[in-house]
């Protein structure tokens, strides 16, 4: 897969900067990926985001879309907005739907997935041989479906 122009990821407060693109390996269940710097007009770097293309089992776990915002900057809905810029790219990729998952106890990612208008498919017990079980001790994540 080819990556996509992203020029126009962008509103009149930030804009997504293509840091990496990552072909992907369906034959080692590697999706193609995106990885941009979320940044305010200026360039100034607020934090990161990523988009998933595809839609498998890891996905369903792991998500779609991921996203942090640097701490000093958190509470300005850089996310929620970061995330509706990828929507627009998902599209481009005729994704018809995508998944946001969040930990039980990160109220604010949950938040941004009720104000994005996610449906909430509930809480998972993530599969013993999956990677975030492995190597972060994780064990459940709540499942947002985003149709686009």
């Amino acid at each position: 897969m080819e990556c996509l122009d992203t020029s126009f990821l962008q509103n009149d407060e930030i804009k997504l900067v293509l840091d990496k693109f990552y072909p992907g390996n369906l034959a080692i269940n590697r999706v193609p990926a995106y990885s941009f710097y979320i940044c305010d007009l200026k360039g100034n770097k607020l934090g990161k985001c990523d988009l998933r293309i595809g839609n498998n089992e890891g996905l369903f776990y792991g998500g779609n879309i991921g996203y942090t915002i640097e701490e000093k900057y958190r509470g300005h809905h850089y996310s929620l907005r970061a995330c509706k810029l990828l929507f627009e790219l998902a599209k481009k990729h005729d994704m018809d739907y995508l998944y946001i998952t969040a930990n039980p106890d990160n109220h604010a990612s949950n938040k941004i997935c009720e104000y994005l208008n996610g449906e909430f498919l509930g809480i998972f017990e993530l599969p013993e041989d999956n990677d975030m079980r492995i190597n972060d001790n994780e064990t459940h994540k709540c499942i947002y479906k985003f149709v686009l």
